[in-house]
């Protein structure tokens, strides 16, 4: 479970509108994410360098009646009891410059090996092991105190004042003192970030109709008692192989689909887990608007089983229709033949015009006429004189 991870509260689509919905985000696990400070139990005031602090054990409340046990792991920041925390990853711890993001896995280790996670006769023992002798055993409040102070140690980088660890008598303060060097000596190797009670992961996916839209992976510690959905008709929830899921199906690990008809309009929707399961040691809680007023951060000591839910949204587009070919009339191509010589035509004989300038001059010249004229009119003349000769003789 991770309340940095959110899925959408979708209704139901509308009838025939096929526009996808707006998606709004909540918390993942809802009000089982959110923990409000209600109460605690105190340890000694404990000296650590020049400055004094009272230890307390707190409880958290969660939604649903459960709650967690946490410490503290920002000494500077006052608790806010008015404002609900949500869990976060290591990551996101909201200081960037404390040197929680360096020690946090030694600070794990602290909550591992301290109080509540190991009772009052299992660090006595332990001590004892170490050949460490207590004075009529380890109270509950050296116990809360070494433990914070071990905390503090590496979330804060102050280191308890061993002439005077603790506001206390000189036995409380040994043992505080015993405690504190055990859960800060070389036995603390550290453990890595504890995996979330519930995640479904990622947040959020698109596709289109036709596809499954996927994966989503769960982690969980816990056992799925319930599945839920908002999706459209014929939208399922399925596994890889299309097959689809009942809560019996999903475990630690589990990839989930969205299976949507290829059919489907455009469309969204979500699913979400239910689980019942037990946040680990060691899960940071972030008070809400940080940013704008730090207030404590608090580090999860021990908890009881809780149900909490988890789940993502999806979104998808209708598929691309598809345009059927066109019809094409088939032309038939014929056969080329070899090329066949041109058939020879006569053409009738035409009869020349004489008013045709462009008519060819066969053998006869246009000068005849006039030399033959020319000539008899010369004759003519002569003829003339030649009588006139005679007359006058």
């Amino acid at each position: 479970m991770n309340s940095r991870r959110t899925f959408a509260r979708v209704g139901a689509l509308v009838a025939g509108t096929a526009a996808a919905l707006s998606l709004g985000s909540i918390p993942a696990s809802a009000d089982e994410a959110k923990a409000r400070i209600d109460r605690g139990t105190n340890g000694y005031t404990v000296n650590l360098d020049s400055e004094s602090q009272i230890t307390t054990l707190f409880n958290l409340s969660l939604g649903g009646g459960n709650s967690l046990r946490a410490y503290c792991v920002e000494i500077s920041v006052s608790v806010d009891p008015s404002r609900p925390l949500y869990e976060s990853p290591w990551d996101e711890f909201p200081n960037p410059d404390s040197p929680f993001h360096e020690n946090r896995d030694h600070i794990n280790w602290v909550l591992q090996h301290g109080y509540p996670a190991h009772d009052l006769s299992a660090l006595e023992q332990t001590l004892a092991e170490q050949g460490v002798e207590l004075h009529n055993g380890l109270s509950e409040k050296e116990a809360i105190t070494a433990t914070q102070a071990a905390v503090w140690h590496y979330s804060d980088g102050k280191d308890i004042n061993r002439d005077d660890p603790a506001r206390a008598d000189r036995e409380a303060d040994a043992d505080v003192l015993a405690l504190y060097d055990y859960l800060t000596g070389e036995s603390n190797v550290g453990i890595e970030e504890p995996n979330p009670a519930l995640e479904v992961g990622p947040e959020s996916a698109t596709g289109v109709a036709g596809e499954r839209i996927g994966p989503f992976t769960v982690n969980t510690t816990g056992k799925i008692t319930e599945i839920t959905s908002e999706l459209p008709e014929g939208v399922t929830v399925v596994d890889a192989d299309g097959n689809e899921l009942t809560a019996g199906d999903i475990a630690d690990g589990t990839e989930i689909y969205v299976d949507v008809p290829a059919e489907a309009a455009e469309g969204a929707g979500e699913f979400s887990l239910t689980a019942t399961a037990r946040l680990a040691t060691g899960r940071l809680f972030v008070a809400e608007d940080y940013d704008r007023k730090p207030a404590q951060s608090l580090i999860v000591a021990s908890s009881d089983d809780t149900t909490m839910k988890a789940g993502a949204n999806v979104e998808w587009e209708a598929a691309p229709k598809t345009t059927p070919p066109e019809e094409t009339t088939e032309v038939t191509t014929p056969t080329p033949t070899s090329p066949q010589p041109p058939a020879e035509t006569t053409q009738p004989s035409q009869t020349p015009q004489a008013d045709s300038e462009d008519l060819a001059q066969t053998g006869f010249s246009a000068m005849t006429p006039l030399l033959i004229g020319l000539g008899l009119v010369g004759a003519g003349t002569a003829a003339v004189l030649l009588q006139r000769r005679r007359k006058n003789a």
